[in-house]
């Protein structure tokens, strides 16, 4: 009984404690709003209402009046950097790493910013060197992150994969499918100049980092293509549809050149056929349809494209069917075909386009890296009207 008797007395002494400290917590809390300038809350106003010139305007008026508050700077930076004044925001982030008193935290944190400001204004050299004398510190993540988008933007690709490399030994994820592209960049540029020898290496180890890559094994097949061996061409070409069918429209036209070159073009166009089966697409459309009517003549070029339209009907599947029945048309019919021809196919220019799962970037051609986000394969190998039909 005396136990809970002194529980029951000490209620009261623990309640007046809690009082008393949120008290100061609440006297500390005004305290410090009121040591706040007025321009501050003016400011964040200003961002909150995106308002971003006001903003800059009232916390330039804060750092006028106290030239010593680093977070100040820190914000007054990044708006200028974000509004695409670099040259200002360079400037800001230099004067506090000038400061003599600036804590080793907020000068890392300055260093790191101002390598921002260089990356922003394209200034890659500085950017380089101030992110590399940050590849050890608390910002070593984001300053490796920095320097591969650097590598990669100069396209120095032994660097590039370096520095990915890197980037997974901190623990920052995997890299494997930028690192596979980057061994492409490298065998592309020897095919270019005409080495397939430096090239097919090259590409093993891309396959070594990811097997599923279409980009290597399409390469490989042009590599070996190069040094003659065009069966074995054919063979590592076939292989993108064990990857992925839809790919296989990028390497289509690649064989039906090769198996017309070993004399088993029809081979070649049932192949192609089967393909289109699984994954229609106006690209495959286009190399099947030119081979049979090569090969078959223009009533089973205009039946395969007919067949097609009613399979998935697009205004890009209907232009190609108009060319088709241009070929045989009656005289009198030819100049209502051909205006119709013309109108379709003026739509469907703005309907042929690539475009980038990620950012929305369309382009004519086909990319590996989106032009827009930099991502790498982001780009589905099928047309957009294509896509919006699927879905």
């Amino acid at each position: 009984m005396e136990f809970e008797l002194w529980w029951l007395l000490g209620i009261p002494v623990f309640f007046g404690l809690g009082w008393v400290a949120a008290r100061v917590d609440i006297r500390q809390l005004v305290s410090e709003s009121r040591t706040l300038p007025r321009g501050y809350f003016k400011g964040l106003n200003f961002l909150l209402n995106e308002q971003p010139d006001k903003a800059i305007d009232a916390f330039i008026e804060i750092v006028r009046m106290d030239p010593e508050t680093a977070d100040m700077h820190f914000a007054l930076g990044n708006l200028f950097r974000r509004r695409g004044e670099t040259e200002r925001a360079i400037r800001v982030h230099q004067n506090l790493l000038s400061r003599p008193d600036l804590p080793q935290e907020q000068k890392e944190h300055a260093q790191y910013e101002l390598g921002m400001d260089y990356l922003k204004a394209g200034l890659l050299d500085r950017a380089e060197e101030t992110f590399n004398a940050m590849v050890s510190g608390q910002y070593a993540v984001q300053a490796r992150r920095a320097l591969l988008e650097i590598f990669q933007r100069e396209k120095e690709w032994p660097r590039a994969i370096e520095a990915a490399l890197g980037l997974q030994e901190s623990g920052a994820g995997s890299r494997q499918k930028e690192i596979a592209q980057f061994y492409c960049e490298l065998a592309q540029d020897a095919l270019v100049h005409m080495h397939p020898e430096e090239a097919l290496p090259l590409l093993d180890k891309s396959l070594q980092a990811d097997r599923v890559n279409v980009r290597a094994t399409m390469l490989s097949g042009d590599a070996q293509l190069a040094q003659g061996d065009v069966e074995g061409a054919l063979l590592t070409w076939r292989r993108v549809e064990q990857i992925s069918v839809p790919h296989t429209a990028l390497v289509a036209q690649r064989m039906m050149d090769a198996y017309r070159k070993v004399g088993r073009p029809q081979e070649g166009v049932n192949l192609l056929k089967s393909y289109l089966e699984q994954a229609s697409s106006i690209d495959l459309i286009e190399v099947v349809y030119k081979a049979v009517l090569e090969l078959d003549g223009v009533d089973a070029a205009k039946q395969l494209v007919s067949n097609e339209l009613r399979r998935t009907p697009t205004l890009l599947g209907l232009d190609k069917l108009l060319e088709a029945r241009l070929m045989d048309a009656p005289a009198n019919l030819v100049p209502e075909l051909s205006m119709v021809k013309n109108l379709v196919h003026g739509y469907t220019q703005k309907l042929a386009r690539y475009q980038c799962s990620h950012c929305g970037f369309k382009a004519r051609q086909f990319y590996w890296q989106c032009p827009g986000c930099s991502r790498w394969e982001t780009y589905p190998p099928r047309r957009t009207e294509e896509l919006n039909v699927m879905n």
